[in-house]
């Protein structure tokens, strides 16, 4: 798979070594009343592939073993035991298990109608310095006792701690109000060129500050969150308005629709045109 690589709609394969279980929404009202869709266990290998184009809920991944690759922020990403993967609703997201491993993970996906805050929103990360072991314990736990007893109080137990982990992942790792002033200030300004050093002096410090916290707190660059900002800015323009791509463009940072419609789809997985024509 290469990052730059058409996505024009959702794939499944698992291929005859991969396993996998999976709880619904429609058959645990506990998840239901969390609006969660359906989470899952995997022991997934190659050629096993999933694409989905535009989620309707926030999606967690946490691996437990192996390594496989998750496309997040519109670029391949290397994932590891231990790691814990966040993604937001309407953003695509795809994943891999490397040939010759398998990789074993647990995950989580939302369902997050356009009125609904989502659990995985502009300041969460897009990769959690730890806690994915945690999280990959409580939904195996909830898998034993799914394929158990099923005794509405453990059940019950199980579900609020994944969601309890969910929401604390889903928070910013750090608490420097500086920060979300910034990204204030940038959200009312995308049109602006910003560089690292610009957004650096808006918060009185070194562009290396700025980069750690970032990372730390957001599990991207400071440049890169302003493109991801940019790109939920996109989403809402195509969906309410009728502009042309050039004015769009414009109105973000970028110097043409053309270049802007490169960043869309590389982020987003489909082009603006066929983004809103889907909505």
């Amino acid at each position: 798979m290469s990052p730059n690589a058409d996505f024009p709609a959702d794939v499944t394969i698992d291929g005859s070594h991969t396993r996998r279980w999976v709880l619904e929404a429609g058959e645990c009202s506990e998840l239901h009343s969390h609006r969660i869709a359906r989470l899952g266990v995997e022991d997934a290998a190659a050629p096993y592939r999933r694409v989905r184009v535009q989620p309707a809920g926030s999606f967690i991944l946490a691996a437990t073993s192996g390594e496989g690759r998750i496309l997040l922020d519109g670029k391949w990403q290397r994932v590891r035991a231990g790691a814990l993967f966040m993604a937001p609703p309407r953003v695509l997201n795809a994943f891999y298990a490397m040939p010759g491993s398998k990789w074993s993970f647990a995950w989580l996906r939302y369902n997050e109608p356009g009125y609904v805050r989502p659990m995985v929103g502009a300041s969460s990360p897009v990769r959690a310095a730890g806690g994915g072991e945690e999280f990959a314990r409580c939904i195996a736990g909830l898998r034993a006792e799914w394929s158990s007893s099923r005794d509405p109080k453990l059940v019950h137990h199980w579900v609020s701690l994944i969601q309890a982990l969910a929401q604390r992942a889903a928070q910013p790792a750090g608490t420097d109000d500086r920060l979300a002033a910034l990204w204030d200030k940038v959200g009312r300004s995308l049109e602006k060129l910003w560089t690292l050093e610009m957004l650096a002096a808006e918060i009185h410090g070194s562009p290396e500050y700025l980069r750690k916290r970032c990372q730390l707190e957001l599990g991207r660059s400071p440049v890169q969150h302003v493109t991801y900002m940019r790109m939920q800015r996109a989403r809402t323009l195509l969906e309410t308005t009728g502009e042309k791509l050039d004015v769009i463009a414009s109105a973000l940072g970028f110097s043409d629709g053309l270049t802007f419609a490169r960043a869309f789809k590389r982020w987003i997985g489909i082009t603006p045109s066929e983004y809103r024509h889907r909505h």
